[in-house]
């Protein structure tokens, strides 16, 4: 990654944080969280990665995208909206009577999603038989999954894990969004992750550490390394923050992972995101 490359994806990560915040406000209350710690890894996907056609969204043989932890669904429909997947003045209607925007992902209701989640634990589970099907046609895609650390104390991310391990998925590339929290409290006193990397190394698979799970190059490293597994699925493991970007959501803990914003609320995150 060059440096235009990288300020072009720093710059825009600035941009879907923004209309992700813009989103959440016009509706007063979302799940804010868990949404703004995973801009920066979805932009790394949609702007550089990922091989998609907005124009022609189901087109054989694309890489597909399973948002397991669906909650954090403004921060994908902010991107899509961006792609041209569908008009931007539909962001307004997040979770309103009529949306095509759920407050949870749904493939069908919204242009572009590859799978309806948001009962966690499930969305791996698809992107595995993704992958598997990938496999079978033989169209070479990328399927990728980002799941919640809280997500990961459901049995059925480790009955998938074992799945896709056993098949030798590794078209299939997985994140953790490890902010440390979740909608009780702090993961490690509610139901202990650690060791994280081990855990998924002991299931089988290849497991890569991004340290700052906000640093838009090192992400892009990380996915460049995944591609390179023979015969293993991937885990990327992003230490994030939940709230990322916006101090005073940032500092209210797990309290942010569905709280109320305001237009005044709004008005003071623009502030800190110039």
């Amino acid at each position: 990654m060059n440096e235009d490359e990288k300020n072009f994806l720093i710059e825009k990560s600035k941009h879907i944080r923004k209309l992700t915040i813009e989103q959440i406000s016009t509706l007063g209350v979302g799940h804010i969280g868990g949404a703004l710690s995973i801009v920066e890894v979805l932009v790394v996907l949609y702007y550089k990665n990922l091989n998609i056609d907005p124009s022609n969204p189901n087109i054989r043989g694309r890489d597909r995208f399973v948002l397991s932890k669906g909650h954090a669904g403004p921060t994908l429909y902010s991107i899509l909206a961006d792609k041209g997947y569908f008009p931007l003045a539909e962001l307004y209607t997040l979770n309103q009577p009529g949306t095509n925007l759920p407050s949870h992902c749904d493939m069908l209701k919204t242009p572009g999603i590859d799978m309806t989640t948001g009962s966690l634990g499930q969305g791996l589970s698809c992107a595995v038989g993704m992958a598997k099907a990938s496999k079978i046609k033989k169209d070479s895609a990328y399927i990728y999954s980002i799941v919640g650390d809280g997500e990961s104390q459901e049995g059925q991310i480790w009955e998938a894990a074992m799945l896709a391990a056993q098949l030798n998925l590794n078209n299939l590339v997985a994140f953790t969004d490890y902010n440390k929290l979740q909608i009780d409290g702090a993961v490690k006193e509610i139901n202990n992750l650690d060791s994280l990397h081990d855990k998924w190394k002991a299931f089988g698979w290849n497991v890569i550490e991004v340290i700052d799970g906000h640093d838009v190059k090192a992400i892009d490293i990380a996915v460049t390394e995944a591609k390179k597994s023979i015969h293993k699925p991937t885990m990327i493991i992003l230490n994030t923050i939940k709230g990322k970007g916006v101090s005073f959501v940032e500092n209210k803990g797990a309290a942010n992972h569905n709280m109320p914003f305001s237009e005044a609320d709004k008005i003071k995150a623009f502030q800190e995101l110039r």
